[in-house]
């Protein structure tokens, strides 16, 4: 089919006023409006950059992280159709249903039509669906047209491409508006919006201007000891370097000229510090020429953490703070996600609450739309208090989205502003701890069956009653790679993690030997079908 042009003026024009009809459909898409009837279109297309989504692991079962919105069926009136590259496992889908409340299963299973393009390519998922017209056509006449919205992972030229040809408004900030969630794009915002942020560079699309950005830094800070190199764009970490100055300091000491710590930093270009582990500065300088890059002051401390705070942006203007999280990091330098804990320390959580609807506001001015996160650095004073700097702008469901969402679709209960707790309807205090990479390698060869028959047999599932439990995703991971993720929801932090790490005794624990009282046990029960060989 013939590709539609967004980045055409005419075309930008009918996406923004497809986009306009969010604001009078406003009241039946929000998630918790009693009044919802609403057909949602739900694309989890990672439509990012496929050399950097190679390297995450299982990153071909990311598509199911957005399940969490099959919990919007617990509206009797909503409709949902999912889409995905390949067919989701049928036991996935029944467990989700299973955790609505109140909701016959066999009911909510007519309002879901599961649709996949079955193609594993490493393309986007939205490239796929729009090479395929009679797969576009059967989706358009599933939908009410007029009562339709459609949401993403994240949103680009694709996304809109298939918004305009379905004729169905995308929940998500515009194409041309993601540039404010790209490592300079989030600079910019910092510093309109007056929000405190590590000192670093404008963006560069070159290792001998980044030589020169560096050297610059350096010459504003001498007492620094490290600079993070950015990819503009990046995943969860993936696109960032750190570059230590210790060695380079013997080659360019205080006296140095500019010129000679240019070339200084250059040549140590290719003993940069990689969060991924199989890149190559080769590789990744041929990814600044394409993406740009910019360099930033590392942030040290002794005390420090990572925080988070996610906010929405509504179609009639309204900014609203929805959550704040300490994240948890790893990798080799402390700069991948890992996963969340919920909420952030008291300490802070109020702060980030102020930062977040000061950039929110800002993003408003620029017309973004949907959701927003912002990660940032806090670091203990000696004084007892934190000093926070912004890092970077997420225009697009990250890692803490499924997990808050499921929690507040799950207890239909409300964020708190004033003690940035959230409540359930039972007004009780709720706290989860969440993760996309529990993995070992004990876990490969589990099957989605395998885990639901643990699930049940160690009771590990969320309970709807006392409102505690885990909720899994992921699920089409385990198998090949050993990787799961969950949330782990309780009425206290300590519960939370308690709940986290029973998971991880229970499945560290569980195994299923051949062994002769176990095989005794599947002939008499299964005497048809099982076969001793298959072990």
């Amino acid at each position: 089919m013939q590709m539609l042009n967004i980045s055409d003026f005419k075309q930008v024009d009918q996406f923004r006023q497809l986009q306009l009809t969010l604001s009078d459909r406003w009241q039946s898409i929000d998630e918790g409006s009693a009044k919802s009837d609403v057909d949602i279109l739900v694309i989890p297309s990672l439509s990012i950059d496929q050399r950097e989504l190679k390297k995450v692991e299982g990153v071909e079962h990311y598509e199911e992280r957005l399940l969490f919105a099959l919990i919007r069926l617990w509206n009797p009136r909503n409709r949902l159709i999912y889409v995905t590259s390949v067919p989701l496992h049928p036991s996935i889908i029944d467990y989700y249903l299973q955790l609505l409340p109140g909701i016959p299963f066999s009911h909510a299973r007519n309002r879901l039509m599961l649709l996949s393009t079955y193609d594993a390519s490493l393309k986007p998922l939205s490239q796929k669906i729009l090479e395929r017209p009679r797969l576009l056509n059967r989706i358009r006449q599933a939908l009410r047209i007029e009562k339709s919205f459609m949401i993403c992972y994240n949103c680009t030229d694709l996304e809109a491409e298939l918004s305009l040809e379905l004729g169905v408004p995308l929940y998500a900030a515009a194409p041309n508006l993601q540039t404010w969630g790209t490592k300079s794009g989030s600079r910019q915002i910092f510093a309109e919006s007056g929000t405190p942020h590590p000192d670093g560079s404008q963006l560069v699309w070159n290792h001998q201007d980044l030589a020169i950005a560096a050297a610059n830094l350096w010459e504003r800070q001498p007492t620094l000891k490290r600079m993070v190199v950015k990819l503009n764009e990046g995943f969860s970490g993936e696109g960032n370097a750190l570059l230590d100055l210790q060695p380079i300091a013997n080659l360019a000491p205080p006296n140095a000229s500019h010129n000679q710590r240019v070339t200084a930093i250059s040549d140590h270009f290719s003993s940069l510090s990689f969060q991924a582990s199989q890149e190559t500065w080769k590789n990744f300088s041929g990814r600044i020429v394409e993406l740009g890059a910019i360099v930033e002051a590392f942030v040290e401390g002794e005390i420090k953490r990572s925080p988070s705070v996610q906010g929405r942006i509504t179609p009639l203007g309204d900014v609203e703070i929805l959550s704040t999280h300490d994240q948890i990091l790893g990798g080799p330098d402390g700069q991948i996600y890992l996963g969340c804990k919920f909420p952030a320390d008291e300490n802070y959580r109020l702060q980030l609450q102020e930062l977040g609807l000061k950039i929110g506001r800002k993003l408003a001015e620029k017309g973004a739309l949907e959701r927003y996160g912002v990660d940032f650095i806090t670091v203990k004073q000696e004084d007892g208090n934190w000093d926070i700097q912004a890092i970077e702008i997420n225009l697009r469901k990250g890692g803490t989205t499924h997990p808050f969402m499921t929690l507040k679709l799950l207890t239909n209960g409300r964020y708190d502003l004033e003690t940035g707790l959230f409540r359930s309807q039972q007004g009780r205090p709720k706290y989860y701890v969440a993760t996309d990479n529990l993995q070992k390698e004990k876990y490969r060869g589990l099957l989605p069956n395998d885990l639901m028959d643990i699930i049940a047999h160690h009771r590990l599932h969320f309970d709807t009653g006392t409102e505690t439990g885990n909720v899994f995703h992921l699920m089409g991971c385990l198998s090949q790679f050993g990787k799961l993720g969950l949330t782990s929801i309780g009425d206290s932090p300590e519960q939370a993690q308690a709940i986290y790490n029973k998971v991880i005794t229970v499945l560290d624990q569980e195994n299923f030997p051949c062994d002769q009282d176990f095989s005794s046990f599947l002939e008499h029960t299964f005497p048809m079908s099982w076969d001793n060989s298959s072990c």
